[in-house]
């Protein structure tokens, strides 16, 4: 399960493993902390998820940090109560049952604060679900195996980093001996482009991610993309988990 702060982050950050567990027959969600059910955004997010394979999807409804009409009345993710926040993501853990989650970083990659707060939230989220005694109206307790948190190593996102750079941004890169597990995820990378494509309001704006990506000729963004980098944590080592991505096996059809 994915637990991110925007419409699009699950596609950029983690597309690949989403479409390798897919393809592997495995069950994958995408919990997203801002916006509306009914907003173009969440329409958008919607096929980015169809194209994953990662159902339907799951949000919270919380406001952009900078959009206040993505969740009209509601509060910004920075500002709604902690404790609610992590409530709302354990119901999502205990129903759903994942044994991997994945989230942002400490940095958000971008530094943007729904980034930073979706970590937070996604991190102790993670560990009260497991407590039978939080939230007890949230269901059963559950405890994933793992967390994998989505990171730039400093040396290895060089590309992406220079990318970013041109729109006048800074990616927000961690040591690369930080990194614990490196997956390829070429043999999905036309699910992954088209997942980031479907966010069409996005590719519409000239400085953000996804435009600077589908303005690349189609290799580059190829080789941008073909990696996705994790900090990893064990979070029950008592429980045997489900397939870990890199044991996932490669679906016949997938070419490299």
């Amino acid at each position: 399960m994915g637990i991110f702060a925007h419409p699009d982050d699950e596609a950029l950050a983690a597309g690949g493993v989403l479409a390798q567990h897919a393809a592997a027959g495995a069950r994958t969600a995408v919990v997203t902390a801002t916006w509306t059910p009914g907003t173009h955004r969440a329409e958008e997010l919607a096929h980015a998820l169809d194209a994953l394979g990662a159902g339907s999807p799951r949000l919270l409804g919380y406001a952009d940090h900078q959009v206040p009409e993505s969740a009209p009345e509601q509060p910004r993710l920075c500002d709604a109560p902690l404790d609610e926040a992590i409530g709302r993501i354990v119901a999502h853990l205990r129903e759903f049952q994942p044994d991997i989650v994945i989230s942002h970083d400490p940095t958000g990659a971008s530094g943007h604060p729904d980034h930073i707060r979706t970590h937070q939230i996604a991190l102790l989220a993670a560990h009260a679900a497991g407590i039978a005694e939080l939230h007890p109206q949230a269901g059963p307790a559950w405890t994933p195996s793992s967390l994998w948190l989505c990171a730039y190593p400093t040396a290895g996102a060089q590309p992406l980093g220079d990318l970013v750079a041109t729109a006048g941004k800074r990616l927000r890169t961690v040591p690369d001996e930080m990194i614990t597990t490196a997956v390829d995820v070429r043999p999905w990378i036309d699910r992954k482009q088209e997942a980031i494509l479907a966010h069409r309001s996005e590719v519409a704006r000239s400085r953000s991610l996804p435009a600077l990506l589908a303005g690349l000729p189609e290799q580059d963004r190829a080789n941008i993309l073909g990696t996705e980098w994790f900090i990893c944590y064990d979070l029950d080592p008592g429980r045997v988990p489900g397939h870990r991505v890199q044991d996932l096996p490669r679906p016949a059809t997938e070419g490299a």
